[in-house]
């Protein structure tokens, strides 16, 4: 088919007129909008001013506060700290929640064997005997230690408190050496034990405690206090601080 010009301007113009017609349609059918209208964030900040339809920031949660590191009085702050240290390195051997420390640089005649609380936060002191190998002179300082058996010394190191059982001096407690420092303790048979002459009356009488073979040997009076707080599988560490 052919179309004239006279066509092609008719047919173009009757195009234009009906799509005229359908935009009109549409924009009937829509909703009226003011003109620029925009879409606006509902004001939760600050009514007025600079800020106004920000969002007000929100502060974090209160943290609980952190508890300061548990530092017993009447202890040097460097034993403990070495003791704690033993008891992270020893962890998977000894329970957490008590444990014994040892002063060995203090005299005899001092309440140097700490039976400390972790859980609760508590001390409690008793006088406690050291070998006469490490004190030979009976000055009620020890001198030195040793691990050798037969020595009559006490050793430093950490301990494991193992089971009862009633020897020469009743009821006592063995103790596991598990440093290379205290390593023959089973075999020298190291253990807690009490003793009339760590009684603290000696203290009075003669400004020391007596000496033992190595054990630690605590006043037969006191010996329950000691026993109650360690059980079996806890940490007793000992050692004598610069």
């Amino acid at each position: 088919m052919k179309f004239s010009r006279r066509n092609l301007i008719v047919a173009a113009t009757a195009f234009a007129a009906t799509s005229s017609s359908a935009a009109r349609a549409i924009s009937s059918a829509l909703p009226e909008r003011g003109r620029g209208a925009s879409l606006v964030l509902p004001n939760v900040g600050s009514k007025t001013g600079p800020n106004a339809g920000s969002i007000a920031p929100v502060s974090p949660a209160a943290l609980p506060p952190v508890p300061a590191p548990f530092q017993p009085e009447g202890i040097r702050a460097e034993l403990f700290d070495a003791a704690m240290k033993a008891l992270d390195r020893h962890d998977r051997r000894v329970k957490r929640d008590r444990i014994g420390v040892v002063d060995f640089s203090a005299s005899s005649s001092q309440p140097r064997f700490h039976l400390v609380d972790l859980d609760n936060r508590k001390i409690t002191s008793l006088p406690v005997a050291h070998g006469s190998g490490s004190d030979p002179g009976h000055t009620g300082w020890l001198q030195r230690f040793s691990n050798r058996p037969g020595s009559n010394a006490s050793s430093e190191g950490a301990y494991l408190t193992a089971d009862y059982y009633y020897g020469g001096h009743g009821r006592s407690q063995r103790l596991v050496g598990l440093d290379d420092t205290n390593s023959n303790a089973l075999e020298r048979a190291i253990v807690i034990h009490g003793a009339w002459y760590a009684e603290p009356n000696m203290i009075g009488a003669h400004g020391k405690l007596g000496r033992s073979q190595g054990c630690l040997a605590v006043g037969d009076s006191l010996l329950g206090r000691a026993f109650d707080h360690l059980g079996e599988g806890r940490m007793i560490y000992a050692a004598k601080m610069a």
